[in-house]
């Protein structure tokens, strides 16, 4: 069966939140409803307009020195450090330098720097840019390996979030749980869905969604 997406009525500037809902699985919990944010994510346009939502309306007083990009977001990420940093723009890190890094997991899952790319952490002010958080949990272990390269994180930033913080940090997202009220995350071994016998519809991770 085809899942069944639509847009919310709530448009962020030029950026819409797709959704689906249904029964899925992450790595980390069940969800209620499906976020696809795969054109945000790929697309030149639609990443530039996440990037200045989210500069114009959290970022532009934030001092950045790197962006770390989980989820697939480099793009965004790239978007969003060209904006921050542009000749006339009212931010904090404009005519500055940023380093924009993606992710590299250990065997562990724990997110690692080589040698040539620990200068782009130690002392500086990391920003952690994600497509979502959830349980939080991600953005928890990127904050546990910024700081042990002894980084420090300037922020999470993200398209949807459904906590306001994780660990004392602000999350600063276009889109929360008011804009998805009914939204809801539940551990796998106490989801109701799967009390209730609902099978799952997909299973979700960073690079998409796959039907079951």
């Amino acid at each position: 069966m085809d899942l069944q997406f639509s847009k919310l009525p709530i448009c962020v500037g030029d950026v819409t939140l797709k959704v689906a809902r249904g029964h899925f699985a992450t790595s980390h919990s069940h969800i209620n409803y499906l976020i696809d944010v795969t054109s945000q994510k790929a697309s030149l346009n639609e990443a530039s307009a996440v990037a200045q939502q989210l500069a114009d309306r959290h970022l532009s007083s934030t001092m950045i020195d790197a962006i770390l990009c989980l989820d697939g977001t480099r793009v965004i990420g790239t978007c969003l450090a060209r904006r921050l940093t542009q000749a006339g723009y009212r931010s904090i890190n404009e005519g500055r330098d940023l380093y924009v890094l993606r992710v590299e997991l250990d065997g562990g899952g724990k997110i690692l720097f080589r040698d040539n790319a620990r200068s782009m952490v130690e002392g500086k002010s990391v920003l952690i840019l994600m497509a979502s958080v959830t349980t939080g949990e991600t953005a928890r272990r990127s904050m546990e390996s910024i700081r042990y390269y002894s980084g420090k994180v300037a922020g999470i930033a993200a398209i949807y979030s459904c906590l306001p913080e994780v660990d004392g940090m602000p999350v600063a997202a276009l889109y929360d749980c008011s804009d998805l009220p009914d939204y809801a995350s539940y551990p796998p071994s106490e989801c109701p869905m799967c009390r209730r016998g609902v099978p799952l519809d997909a299973v979700v991770n960073s690079f998409g969604y796959s039907k079951l």
